[in-house]
């Protein structure tokens, strides 16, 4: 039993410092005093200078309390039992379930060893079109959703999740309204998936502390199943307010502030957690999706900013639509040529005939006559739009492919959407070319 310390020295929103000596980083404390016991954890050495941050609050803590120190860092039970239920953001039940009986596993170890990586070769399906066509997301990749408050990127997430090939899904949730809670959790379990659902939730009610350890606590039982041979789809949203919670205990900290105040170590604190993806080598793997708001649509905001350095790739959320310019997957070019002899072709075409739609509209927007040509492209545009960006559009991938040769041939000649011969005889929709 290690003995208590008492000269707590300072208290800072939800920081106390301590004078205590033989602690270690990340160590778990018990905060003990007239107002209960609290659950700390170790952010800080300098010398005998302790600081812990107190997932409770730091309400009713007193310069007279005791804290005792545990001699291990947080921990997350692990076993099949998770499947179904709803955590908070420090491990407790807030399903009103009982608390999972189960041996321990610590929460933020390190990325796997890169020696024990397969390079990623398996493709995901998620019944979108603008990612199965597009942007294909693989196994073990780590994908951010950019996206501006407002945009439906959670329902976005919960649909990915619902429908994507996976054997376990794993929610995050940072900062997250109740209703959005709810949703998620009314998104699973009428989809039939909440019993392969294990949720780690905190909302925007709960002390900023806990928000720090969802990520943690995710990916450290993802990483548990992917090692039994499973494959895992971890969804985190949102790492804006992750980051957020990352600036408040810098700030009482009084760190020196670097970009926007956001703390110096912000790139290898995400990195941290991104870089948990992974394709096991003879074992399951992790995939990780995650959304990023971004204020004031900044993409040069330290969040996103950071993201799109350690991620392969992001998409972009706008106006209810994947953006197809800008958004990009790393790793497509892995799958999207094992699926179907017509898969890089119709991405291709497509885009580029999107982009000049793009520049037509432009132009008869500034009163410029249209040609044949343009009006072909403008009805492109609006049928591409309606049948394919949509995301209310739900369709395998296969199915997807064939709808975007139904528009081309609806909208042009096979020898003006620039795709190969052999390609075109063998997938043109055939009564359009009888016709």
């Amino acid at each position: 039993m290690r003995k208590y310390f008492d000269r707590i020295t300072r208290i800072a929103g939800n920081v106390v410092t301590v004078t205590a000596n033989g602690v270690g980083y990340d160590e778990l404390a018990v905060v003990s005093g007239s107002a209960g016991t609290s659950l700390a954890q170790v952010i800080r050495l300098s010398g005998n200078q302790v600081s812990l941050q107190v997932f409770g609050g730091t309400q009713g803590v007193s310069t007279g309390d005791k804290i005792r120190f545990l001699g291990k860092p947080m921990q997350v039970p692990f076993s099949e039992d998770l499947m179904g239920r709803v955590f908070n953001g420090s491990g407790v039940p807030r399903d009103g379930r009982p608390v999972v009986q189960a041996d321990p596993v610590d929460i933020g170890g390190p990325p796997v060893n890169p020696v024990k990586r397969r390079m990623p070769d398996q493709m995901i399906h998620t019944g979108i079109p603008m990612i199965d066509i597009f942007n294909s997301l693989v196994e073990s990749q780590k994908l951010p959703i950019f996206s501006v408050a407002g945009e439906p990127y959670n329902e976005l997430l919960a649909r990915v999740g619902l429908q994507a090939s996976a054997d376990i899904i794993i929610l995050g949730g940072m900062g997250l309204r109740h209703d959005d809670y709810l949703k998620f959790r009314n998104t699973f379990e009428e989809g039939g998936v909440l019993g392969r659902t294990i949720m780690f939730v905190h909302t925007a009610a709960d002390p900023v502390v806990e928000c720090l350890l969802v990520p943690d606590m995710c990916l450290a039982v993802a990483e548990q199943f992917a090692l039994q041979g499973k494959q895992v789809l971890v969804l985190l949203s949102d790492m804006t307010a992750f980051s957020d919670a990352l600036k408040e205990i810098a700030i009482i900290m009084e760190q020196i502030p670097s970009n926007r105040g956001y703390p110096g170590d912000l790139y290898s604190q995400l990195a941290k957690r991104y870089e948990k993806a992974v394709d096991f080598d003879g074992a399951g793997s992790l995939t990780l999706l995650s959304c990023v708001t971004m204020p004031g649509d900044d993409v040069t905001h330290p969040v996103p900013d950071n993201t799109g350095y350690i991620t392969e790739g992001q998409f972009y959320l706008r106006n209810g639509r994947i953006e197809p310019f800008g958004s990009l997957s790393r790793l497509k070019q892995q799958v999207n040529g094992d699926t179907r002899d017509d898969h890089r072709a119709i991405m291709n075409a497509c885009i580029q005939l999107y982009a000049t739609c793009r520049e037509t509209r432009e132009k008869r927007d500034m009163g410029f006559e249209m040609s044949q040509w343009d009006e072909k492209l403008l009805r492109y545009g609006v049928m591409f739009e309606s049948n394919i960006m949509d995301l209310g559009v739900n369709i395998p991938l296969f199915d997807a492919l064939d709808r975007c040769w139904e528009i081309l041939a609806e909208c042009f000649e096979p020898k003006e959407i620039g795709v190969r011969n052999s390609i075109i005889e063998a997938h043109w929709p055939k009564e359009l070319a009888e016709a």
